[in-house]
């Protein structure tokens, strides 16, 4: 007999755990795998930025902050972003517990029950669960099979519900990287259709082969979301930000005092240090490690060339990725299957944040099973 005390909120049966931490948990499970599935840098977080952390909680600066962040950190993020995108006007800055923090903050304060919103198909997993989640109805677009940003796809794809688009450049998790002719052309559609952008920029620092652009830069009705998780190794210091249209901003900072609270305070401070750090040896160590990849990966099993982000988007022989990911998994090979983060399961993810030599051995195991 079921207890009325017990009774889930209706809106929970639109999640599911997710794909990625499952394999997380398994991966806990098994001896020594090689584990290619997690987005984690393999490197530490650089011991100037340590040591920062470790000042301040000796200082004292353990307690609450400012439901916005601490003025030093939005200062500063103000001043890149002038600098960046040249911008004069006084936006308005969050910090947040990481961007996924600030995709729910978003999502939470935007979308209405019914509202429709687009993004690439394929996509980071939580932007679907978000928009359900809020009650709005995810639109994916597919761009499969060069994963390009394919501007008249989304223009079709959008209709009178539609409330925001979503773009994630460097992407995950195909590590696709749009150029600014397309976000210029997603932009004119975007306009026309008095749009805001969402711009998932997590990545931004891995981006191998062309310069970033940001959709900040050609589209000023952008909400930019960029963290500190990806780039300087502090995935379990929850540290993430936003800029965008001052009103919006306004009442996400109102959500987060009535969820989040703040972003951790040590790990403000110790922002400050991290967006003075110098990370292009570690980004050339990964440009290296997704050469290795593209190397192995490109002629043996078809893979296109990621651009950016630590990820590869791998065709699964047979087209049946979770057939593969299970072989794979015999074998004591991690990876992900593409049904986690798309309508369609016939590829699969591999992180290269590990590892030189491990990497390496788990190509030569995935091209082995490939056969």
């Amino acid at each position: 007999m079921s207890r009325k005390s017990h009774a889930i909120a209706d809106r929970m049966r639109l999640l599911d755990a997710s794909g990625i931490r499952k394999v997380f948990d398994l991966a806990a499970k098994m001896t020594d795998p090689i584990n290619l599935s997690i987005g984690q840098p393999d490197f530490d977080v650089p011991p100037a930025i340590k040591d920062a952390a470790i000042e301040a909680i000796r200082a004292g600066q353990n307690k609450y902050t400012q439901t916005e962040g601490t003025f030093k950190l939005r200062s500063l993020l103000e001043q890149r972003c002038r600098a960046e995108f040249g911008w004069t006007d006084g936006k308005a800055y969050l910090v947040t517990s990481g961007v996924s923090g600030a995709l729910m903050l978003a999502m939470l304060t935007l979308v209405n029950p019914g509202d429709e919103v687009v993004f690439a198909d394929p996509y980071f997993v939580m932007y679907a669960h978000l928009v359900n989640l809020s009650g709005g109805r995810p639109v994916p677009v597919n761009t499969y099979d060069d994963f390009r940003l394919d501007v008249q796809a989304f223009a079709d794809a959008i209709t009178d519900k539609t409330r925001l688009l979503i773009v994630n450049s460097p992407a995950n998790p195909t590590g696709a990287v749009y150029g600014e002719r397309d976000l210029r052309d997603l932009a004119e559609i975007a306009v026309k259709r008095d749009l805001l952008v969402i711009s998932d920029e997590i990545y931004n620092l891995f981006c191998y082969d062309q310069p970033f652009v940001s959709m900040a830069a050609v589209y000023e009705n952008t909400l930019l979301m960029r963290g500190f998780s990806k780039s300087y190794a502090m995935t379990g210091w929850r540290m993430g930000w936003c800029t965008g249209p001052r009103p919006i901003l306004e009442k996400m900072t109102m959500l987060q005092q009535y969820s989040f609270v703040c972003a951790p305070s040590m790990a403000q401070a110790a922002g400050l240090e991290a967006l003075d750090t110098d990370m292009s040896s570690y980004v050339a160590a990964y440009k290296k490690k997704r050469d290795m990849v593209d190397s192995v990966l490109g002629p043996a099993m078809g893979l296109v060339k990621p651009g950016g982000a630590f990820y590869a988007f791998v065709p699964a022989p047979g087209g049946d990725a979770t057939r593969f990911v299970a072989k794979a998994i015999e074998n004591n090979v991690l990876v992900i299957p593409g049904g986690v983060f798309s309508t369609r399961d016939t590829h699969f993810r591999l992180s290269y944040a590990t590892s030189d030599e491990k990497l390496r051995k788990g190509l030569d195991i995935l091209v082995g099973l490939a056969g």
